[in-house]
């Protein structure tokens, strides 16, 4: 069961980054998109990650599930690629709608490339 949850909230996490990182991209350029409710969306598609993760590492230590060396990779990536954009918040204030934009993109990418990684078993 927990398998099965872990294969469907991948996508949720590739969709809802995806979606985070368009919508930041697209406030960049329009103001009208530049509301509190993007950064709300943003915390749940970064908070996803997270939740996936300690998916993956529960079915690996209490079920004993094998994986590719590089599923697990991709996860943990993911996880310090959400703490390296969160940590450059301050500094890049000027371009914080590309750094997060880019960087829910970027995140998605890790995670559809997890996502293919594990399939391959």
């Amino acid at each position: 069961m927990l398998v099965d949850l872990h294969n469907s909230w991948a996508w949720f996490v590739i969709i809802s980054n995806g979606l985070a990182g368009a919508w930041a991209l697209g406030a960049h350029k329009l103001e009208s998109l530049r509301t509190r409710a993007l950064w709300w969306f943003t915390l749940v598609a970064e908070l996803t990650v997270f939740i996936q993760v300690t998916m993956g590492v529960i079915l690996v230590n209490k079920y004993k599930l094998e994986f590719p060396q590089f599923h697990a990779f991709y996860g943990f990536v993911a996880i310090i690629a959400v703490a390296i954009i969160y940590s450059y918040r301050n500094q890049m204030k000027h371009r914080l709608y590309l750094l997060y934009g880019f960087g829910g993109l970027f995140v998605m990418g890790l995670g559809i490339r997890a996502l293919l990684v594990g399939q391959m078993t």
